[in-house]
């Protein structure tokens, strides 16, 4: 008879009645195994370390800590995943579990199959969230985005270069010249420098000197493999 590889789950909620219907649940699921029940932070990383579960089932409030608060830590303890069971539509909260290392989370409303569905999608290394919540991340990674371009205005100009821009850039720090640079990619020296004329202005540099040093400064001078490998 062929071995089941189950999924070890601990269960981590302080409700006792909810606890219970978890267990009732996933005993009835072969491919899932229940390792441990954990009502606070303590118990949490006792049953990490001694059973070394796969996955735990996490709520927000555990034995009146925050579990956002450890939950990166818990988590590196076994090398474990989480969903959130909750029945709390704070999306602050919620965030900051995803942001924590939870990869689903399973609303309290929803149907029991819902659970089953994100326990075995998220073992297999994929995330469980609603569509809310998923517009909702992305809303929140694009408006983080804007900020650093904001706040960093350098890194937007260098994320504006084109990989042809971005090589021809390196090899003008290296120390080549534009005769050279235009043999090596097969191309004309006209075209060497309308490249060179786009770059200065992404950047917002007037001269080859410029360039080097701004190359130099921000990393720029460093060939790819790929470009090393075309350069021998």
């Amino acid at each position: 008879m062929k071995m089941i590889n189950q999924i070890r789950v601990c269960i981590a909620e302080n409700h006792a009645i909810v606890r219970a219907g978890l267990k009732v649940l996933l005993a009835s699921q072969s491919e899932i195994k229940i390792v441990g029940e954990a009502v606070n932070r303590k118990t949490a990383f006792e049953i990490a370390k001694q059973q070394r579960p796969n996955l735990f089932l996490m709520d927000l409030d555990l034995g009146g800590e925050s579990a956002v608060d450890f939950l990166a830590e818990l988590l590196r303890a076994c090398e474990a995943k989480a969903i959130l069971v909750t029945g709390v539509a704070n999306e602050e909260q919620v965030h900051r579990a995803i942001q924590a290392g939870a990869t689903g989370v399973v609303y309290t409303d929803e149907d029991p199959e819902i659970l089953i569905r994100a326990i075995k999608k998220v073992h297999a290394g994929e995330a469980w969230l609603s569509r809310s919540l998923t517009a909702s991340a992305l809303s929140q990674l694009r408006t983080a985005y804007a900020r650093k371009t904001e706040l960093d205005p350098k890194s937007a100009k260098i994320a504006s270069l084109t990989a042809r821009e971005r090589e021809i850039v390196a090899l003008l720090a290296s120390g080549i010249d534009r005769k050279k640079i235009a043999e090596r990619l097969f191309v004309s020296e006209a075209t060497v420098r309308n490249h060179l004329t786009s770059i200065f202005g992404k950047l917002g540099l007037s001269s080859q000197f410029d360039l080097v040093f701004f190359a130099q400064r921000h990393g720029l001078d460093k060939p790819s493999g790929a470009r090393q490998m075309s350069a021998s």
